[in-house]
C-alpha cells in the first residue's frame, strides 16, 4: 500500500517526538534538545539527542538518525505500516485504505482486539481466583516470579465449556468464534464452547504489543502440551512470533535475537535476564517469520534442544532460510546438552551457562555440511557423489549470486579436503606411467611440484576457452596464482562466465578491454618453458580443451592435498604410528603421482 508523502509529512508533524521516545527511554533537558544514552549501542556519556522542532533524533557516537517512524521501526521492531498506524491513532488520524474490500477487513479485525483484550483480563483474573491455585501451584514450581507473571500476562482458563462465553456475552458469539475463543460444533444446532480450558493461558501479542492470539499449556499430563488459537483475521501462527514485542528493543541493545523452541523457554530466558528471545508457535520456522527476525538481527541465534527433535528443527530452519539468505541475512546455531532445552538448563547451572554457548554459535553454512556430511557413509563414490549432489542443490536454493559463489565455493573445498585424499589403507597396485616421453622440463616440473606460474598457465588456457569457464567455477576459484594480477585476471573471467551464459574469446576481449585489463593476459607473461596444449596455437582443440580441464582439477585439488600431507606428516613425528606412516605414504605417493599427470600434459616448448 502506498501512503502519499503529505499524509506521512502530516503525521511527522503532529507527533511529538521527544514525548513518543520518552516512553522508553530516559531524556534530560539540554537547552532546545533533549539527550540520553544512546539505545542502540552501549555508551556511559550521552550521545543521543532528539530535536522536536527538527523532528529527528541523532547519536553523535552510531550516527543512528531517525524520525517518529524510524523510531518505531528500529528501537521497537515494528513494521513501516505498523509504525504509521501506532502514530496515527495516537494523532487522531485515519490511515488511507487502498480498497474497500481491504477496509472491511481492518474494520472487523480492530473489532477483534476489543474481544481478544477482555479475554485477557478475565483470564488474569481467573488465575488470581479460587479457580486458579493450581495454576499458580504449577507456576511457583517452575520458579516463575510476580514480575514474570506480569511481564507475560499469565492467566487461566477453568476447565468449564461455557464460563468465558458467560463472561463476554456482550460481544456475541459471533465475535468469540470469530477471534478463536469459543468454537462452533460442525452439527448447528449444538451450543458453541470454550476452546480453552483447564489451562494456563499467556497471550500472543503483536509487534504493538496487542493481544492477537493466546497459548494454553496443560498442567498435567495429556495432549496437546500447548494450544494455540487458530487463524483468524487477527493472528495467523506462520507470521507470528511469540515475544516478539518485548524482545525486540530487548535485542536491540544486545544486539542479537534468540529462538527458542518453546513459549515457556522464552519466558524462562526473559526471567533470567535474556529478554531478547522468541519462539514460534507450534510450526516450523516461516519465511515470513525469517523477515521478522532479520528486522532484529542480520544472524539469529536459533537456541533448540540437544534431542534429534531439535537437530530435525534446526536444519529445517536452515533450509528455509537459504533462499533469502545474503548480506546481512543468515543463521547461526547453538547446540544444546543433550536432554536439556534452554529453560532447564538456565535452571540447572544458571544464565552463565547459556551465556558461555551464545557466544560461539555455529554459523549457517558450518551446520549444512555437518547435516549433509553425518546424514550417512561416505564409503563408496556413490555416497561421495550423492554428497557432493545434496550440497549444490542447497546452493542453488540460494537467490543472492554473490552468497550463492560463496557457498558453492565453501561446501566444495570442504568436500575436496574429506574426499581428495587417498582413503587410509589404499596403496595402488602400479606406479602411474606416462604414455609419451617427458621432455627434461617436464620431469624437472614432476620433481619440483606446483609452481603458480601453472596456474597463470590455466588461466590463458581458460581465455582460448572461455566456455569451460563456468563448469569449473569452484575449482577455478582454489587455483594457486603467482600475484595479484593473476588473481584479478581469475575474478574477472570467473565473474563474466556467471554474467554471461554465451561467453566466447570476443565477448571475453571485450569485457577485458572495457575493464583495463586486456594486458593481464598477454602471452609475454607466460615462461617461455610453460608449453602445454591450451596455451598452443597450433594444438588440436579438442585435446587442448581436454588437457585444460585435467589440469584445472590437478591443480585446484593440491592445496587439500598438500593440507592432508602436512598434517599425516605431523601425526607421524608424534610417535611409531603405522597407520599414521602408511598414510603419509600414501598421501606423498599422491602428490607425486599428481606432479606426473600435470607433466604428461606438459610439452617443453613453445609456439
Amino acid at each position: 500500500m502506498t501512503l502519499s508523502p503529505a499524509f506521512l509529512d502530516e503525521l511527522r508533524a503532529r507527533t511529538h517526538l521527544s514525548s513518543l521516545i520518552a516512553r522508553s527511554l530516559k531524556l534530560t533537558k539540554a537547552g532546545r534538545e533533549y539527550k540520553a544514552c544512546c539505545p542502540f549501542h552501549s555508551e556511559k556519556t550521552p550521545s543521543f539527542y532528539v530535536n522536536d522542532e527538527k523532528g529527528f533524533y541523532h547519536c553523535f557516537g552510531c550516527q543512528a538518525h531517525g524520525d517518529a517512524i524510524r523510531w518505531l521501526t528500529d528501537a521497537k521492531g515494528l513494521a513501516f505500516m505498523d509504525a504509521v498506524k501506532e502514530l496515527a491513532d495516537a494523532a487522531g488520524m485515519e490511515v488511507p485504505v487502498p480498497d474497500p474490500r481491504a477496509q472491511a477487513r481492518s474494520e472487523r479485525a480492530a473489532g477483534l482486539y476489543e474481544v481478544t483484550a477482555a479475554a485477557q483480563a478475565w483470564f488474569v483474573e481467573q488465575l488470581n481466583g479460587i479457580e486458579g491455585a493450581a495454576a499458580r501451584d504449577y507456576l511457583k514450581a517452575r520458579g516463575i516470579d510476580a514480575a514474570t507473571l506480569e511481564r507475560f500476562g499469565f492467566g487461566f482458563a477453568p476447565d468449564s465449556r461455557g464460563k468465558l462465553k458467560t463472561a463476554l456475552a456482550r460481544f456475541g458469539n459471533d465475535k468469540l468464534i470469530e477471534a478463536g475463543l469459543i468454537i462452533q460444533p460442525d452439527e448447528g444446532e449444538r451450543e458453541p464452547y470454550d476452546r480453552f480450558r483447564g489451562r494456563l493461558t499467556f497471550p500472543i501479542r503483536d509487534p504493538r504489543g496487542r493481544v492477537i492470539a493466546f497459548s494454553a499449556r496443560i498442567l498435567g499430563p495429556g495432549e496437546p502440551k500447548y494450544l494455540n488459537s487458530p487463524d483468524t483475521p487477527l493472528f495467523d501462527k506462520g507470521r507470528a512470533l511469540f515475544n516478539y514485542d518485548l524482545a525486540a528493543p530487548a535485542s536491540r541493545a544486545a544486539n542479537r535475537v534468540i529462538v527458542v523452541e518453546g513459549q515457556m523457554d522464552a519466558i524462562a530466558l526473559a526471567q533470567a535476564g535474556i529478554g531478547e528471545a522468541v519462539a514460534p508457535l507450534g510450526t516450523a520456522v516461516t519465511e515470513a517469520q525469517l523477515g521478522l527476525l532479520w528486522r532484529l538481527s542480520p544472524a539469529p541465534i536459533f537456541c533448540l534442544d540437544g534431542d534429534a527433535a531439535g537437530q530435525k528443527a534446526a536444519v529445517r530452519a536452515a533450509l528455509r532460510a537459504l533462499p533469502g539468505v545474503g548480506p546481512g541475512r543468515s543463521l547461526t546455531f547453538v547446540t544444546l546438552p543433550a536432554g536439556q532445552d534452554p529453560d532447564d538448563l538456565v535452571r540447572s547451572r544458571g544464565r552463565e551457562a547459556l551465556e558461555a554457548l551464545l557466544e560461539s554459535p555455529e554459523p549457517l553454512v558450518d551446520r549444512l555440511w555437518r547435516h549433509e556430511r553425518d546424514a550417512e557413509s561416505l564409503a563408496t563414490p556413490e555416497q561421495r557423489a550423492g554428497l557432493r549432489r545434496r550440497l549444490l542443490d542447497h546452493v542453488s536454493a540460494i537467490t543472492d549470486p554473490d552468497t550463492r559463489d560463496q557457498y558453492r565455493a565453501a561446501l566444495l573445498d570442504r568436500f575436496a579436503a574429506l574426499a581428495g585424499p587417498p582413503r587410509q589403507g589404499f596403496t595402488p597396485r602400479r606406479p602411474f606411467a606416462p604414455q609419451r616421453p617427458l621432455s627434461p622440463e617436464a620431469k624437472s616440473l614432476g620433481r619440483t611440484g606446483i609452481d603458480g606460474e601453472l596456474g597463470r598457465a590455466v588461466l590463458a588456457g581458460l581465455c582460448r576457452f572461455p566456455d569451460l569457464i563456468a563448469d569449473h567455477v569452484e575449482a577455478i576459484d582454489r587455483l594457486p596464482l603467482p600475484d595479484r594480477d593473476a588473481a584479478r585476471l581469475r575474478d574477472i573471467l570467473v565473474e563474466s562466465a556467471l554474467s554471461h551464459p554465451m561467453l566466447d574469446c570476443d565477448a571475453l576481449n571485450a569485457i577485458l578491454a572495457a575493464r583495463s585489463a586486456a594486458a593481464l593476459n598477454e602471452p609475454a607473461r607466460l615462461k617461455r618453458a610453460l608449453a602445454f596444449s591450451f596455451t598452443r596455437r597450433n594444438a588440436e582443440p579438442e585435446r587442448a580443451r581436454r588437457d585444460l580441464v585435467l589440469a584445472i582439477e590437478a591443480l585446484a585439488a593440491r592445496p587439500g592435498l598438500e593440507a592432508a600431507l602436512a598434517a599425516a606428516t605431523a601425526r607421524a613425528k608424534l610417535g611409531d604410528d603405522q597407520r599414521a606412516l602408511d598414510e603419509q605414504r600414501d598421501l606423498i605417493f599422491a602428490r607425486q603421482e599428481a606432479d606426473r599427470k600435470l607433466a604428461t600434459l606438459f610439452e617443453g616448448g613453445a609456439d
